[in-house]
């Protein structure tokens, strides 16, 4: 998986047994604080990213979340995000790894886990967004079997910032890819199989344009 796909399938019957497997591996791994572990598994395995949370899970933490819980050492936190973990990247209870540090009193994380806050302006923006692409999602994959998935959060996306996000879509032999300029998401989508299937849209508050088609 790259680096910066989103981890989103969370439907057990589109999944390998061996992934599934590796995941929930990762996922006890983090979860006893056994980091040593978790970097042999990212560094050798090669099928996680560090922002895989246990798939068939309700509270989707990832290892940061888990550091942040344990108080872990600074290190653990740096060695994660040099393989490229998210800080700004929220579980079920909306919460980033810098809010549970706060929780739990693990001052000594909270410069290492720290992201910019987002005001509630951008924070309705992204939830517009993030509305928007769901939509879309389900638009161009409504010939395929459906899949369920966590909705994928533009806010990793600004905060981080990343150049670009993918998310794979199970059946599609393609799926999304996502940027953010002049204020936008832009997300370009394709199948791999279908030639000319390629769109490319533009997202904002208000909705969502196609701008381009034909390409791939």
């Amino acid at each position: 998986m790259a680096e910066n796909e989103w981890p989103g399938i969370i439907d057990t019957h589109v999944l390998g047994p061996e992934y599934l497997a590796s995941a929930d591996r990762f996922a006890d791994t983090a979860k006893v604080g056994n980091w040593d572990e978790v970097f042999r598994i990212l560094d050798s395995e090669g099928q996680l990213t560090p922002n895989q949370w246990r798939i068939n899970g309700d509270s989707w933490c990832a290892p940061l979340h888990q550091v942040a819980w344990h108080g872990a050492p600074v290190e653990v936190v740096v060695q994660l995000i040099r393989r490229g973990a998210w800080r700004s990247l929220r579980n079920a209870a909306g919460d980033r790894p810098v809010d549970i540090a706060r929780k739990h009193g693990h001052d000594h994380l909270l410069a290492a886990l720290g992201v910019p806050e987002i005001r509630d302006t951008e924070q309705r923006k992204h939830a517009a967004w993030d509305r928007h692409l769901a939509d879309l999602i389900a638009d161009r994959t409504q010939r395929l079997k459906p899949v369920r998935f966590r909705p994928v959060a533009s806010e990793v996306i600004a905060v981080e910032p990343l150049p670009s996000m993918w998310f794979g879509y199970p059946g599609m032999y393609g799926g999304f890819n996502m940027s953010i300029e002049v204020d936008g998401l832009i997300v370009s989508s394709w199948s791999r199989v279908v030639g000319g299937s390629g769109q490319r849209h533009a997202i904002t508050e208000r909705g969502c344009e196609l701008v381009e088609e034909g390409f791939v």
